[in-house]
């Protein structure tokens, strides 16, 4: 495995910030792009070159809380609610994260960004990876953590995928409410996808950086197969740690 420093900085930081409650929902910051038949919300912090920042299922951009703190001190952070999640609502029936990622595809040309940095957490790794398998000129660099490549017990943690399959069939019980109908697609997200193959991630071009926890959902080797089979990557196992590598912030060298 080639070496994780070589190609990016990593940047331990676990201090809250001080204004980190207004993240996913701050007036000044907030907008909305009308795309593909949604209103999508995004926040811009910062000034420099834009980096992009993908939250986790059921999350926001609060999620995101202390990377937004950090790198907009460097970086224009443009912070998105995903399709169907936070202030993104999506009145449709169905969900992918192919449709996730057309949606970040979108909202790169309509603010003329051209290509980006991209840090991804759990299922906004996922968005990290199909985007630049989609979109590969909209991305520059990328750091992400807790991806997985496909939906079973290999792919994810055998008591975390039972988990979601419980979670699946408690929220098929409950009256169809659109909120009720919502949260089911949300979760069916993680059941059902993605399905991402190996060949695919030998298509990617960009300098990644790939993070797992040592205690993840995700098995330690799923992630190590991932950053074998991207041709310039890094990866970093995380020590004593689980879905919370999240607060770590990674920065791309320029």
């Amino acid at each position: 495995m080639k070496r994780c420093l070589s190609l990016l900085s990593i940047v331990l930081t676990f201090t809250a910030f001080t204004n980190a409650q207004q993240f996913g929902n701050n007036a000044a910051a907030g907008h909305y792009c009308n795309t593909r038949g949604i209103r999508l919300y995004y926040e811009s912090y910062g000034q420099g070159e834009p980096l992009l920042l993908f939250h986790g299922n059921g999350g926001s951009i609060s999620s995101m809380s202390n990377q937004i703190g950090y790198f907009s001190t460097f970086y224009r952070v443009i912070a998105v609610d995903t399709r169907a999640q936070g202030k993104s609502t999506d009145p449709g029936d169905s969900l992918s994260f192919e449709m996730i990622v057309d949606d970040f595809d979108a909202l790169i040309d309509s603010l003329h960004l051209g290509a980006c940095y991209v840090v991804g957490w759990s299922d906004g790794g996922i968005d990290a990876l199909l985007l630049a398998i989609r979109h590969p000129d909209k991305v520059k660099k990328m750091a992400f953590t807790g991806a997985n490549l496909w939906p079973d017990t290999t792919g994810l943690d055998p008591f975390v995928f039972h988990l979601i399959e419980q979670e699946h069939l408690r929220l098929g019980r409950l009256p169809k409410t659109p909120e009720n109908k919502n949260e089911l697609k949300i979760i069916d997200l993680d059941l059902y996808q993605p399905h991402i193959t190996l060949d695919q991630l030998h298509g990617i071009k960009c300098p990644t950086l790939v993070i797992g926890g040592d205690h993840d959902a995700i098995p330690t080797q799923h992630t190590v197969l991932i950053a074998d089979n991207i041709p310039q990557s890094d990866c970093w196992i995380v020590p004593n740690s689980g879905r919370s590598s999240n607060r770590i912030a990674v920065y791309c060298r320029r």
